[in-house]
């Protein structure tokens, strides 16, 4: 009977860890679970606006500031000092197995746009403890070849303030500095780009007046 015990012990350990392997290569990760493309938690109850809806800008709500941390790949930034630009910013952290998969969209734009007037940051909020060390984080931001401003948010205040709830997740603040657009999880990305466009080619007076108001 001991031997059976021991026997059993062996294969429930066994299966268990084919369980978390598997988990690991799709994306999952201790605190979250996979669905549909995205790493969640429980948290992000209360979103500034829902996931791929395209907010008007005379109802779309202000951004949240970045809260502080460190900087990669340029001096800090705010949203203030970017008034006038289109602002992408991207929840990930570089061990999401999702986050890597939307990394080409991301860069692409960057690339493509940012000397049409859009300004993307990475807020990095870390998972797991090891993507809470700096010297990681800068291993993996020049590993993957992102060239835009990242910010650590070891703490979760940007995460907290912008009420996400899943890894990645996509913000697009217009040129006045207001949330006009989420997207949760991989995918979306043509509406993504069609929106993008879209605020760009918003008059920078008139966002600015109307953000005044708000």
């Amino acid at each position: 009977m001991h031997r059976q015990n021991i026997l059993a012990t062996i294969l429930i350990v066994l299966v268990s860890g084919v369980v978390v392997t598997a988990g690991y290569a799709k994306g999952w990760g201790p605190l979250g679970i996979i669905e549909s493309g995205v790493r969640s938690l429980t948290s992000g109850d209360n979103p500034i606006i829902s996931s791929d809806t395209s907010v008007p800008d005379s109802r779309a709500p202000r951004a949240p500031e970045f809260a502080s941390g460190i900087w990669i790949n340029s001096e800090p930034l705010t949203l203030q000092e970017l008034r006038g630009r289109v602002v992408l910013i991207e929840f990930w952290t570089f061990g999401c197995y999702n986050c890597r998969n939307t990394l080409p969209s991301v860069k692409s734009w960057d690339a493509r746009y940012h000397d049409k007037g859009l300004t993307v940051v990475g807020v990095h909020s870390p998972e797991l403890e090891d993507e809470k060390k700096l010297e990681n984080v800068r291993r993996e931001v020049a590993s993957l070849g992102i060239r835009y401003p990242v910010v650590t948010d070891n703490d979760y205040a940007t995460w907290k303030a912008y009420s996400v709830g899943a890894w990645p997740t996509i913000f697009l603040v217009d040129k006045g500095g207001r949330v006009r657009w989420s997207h949760v999880g991989e995918g979306a990305y043509d509406e993504t780009e069609q929106l993008i466009q879209k605020l760009l080619a918003e008059d920078n007076k008139q966002s600015a007046n109307k953000a005044g108001r708000n």
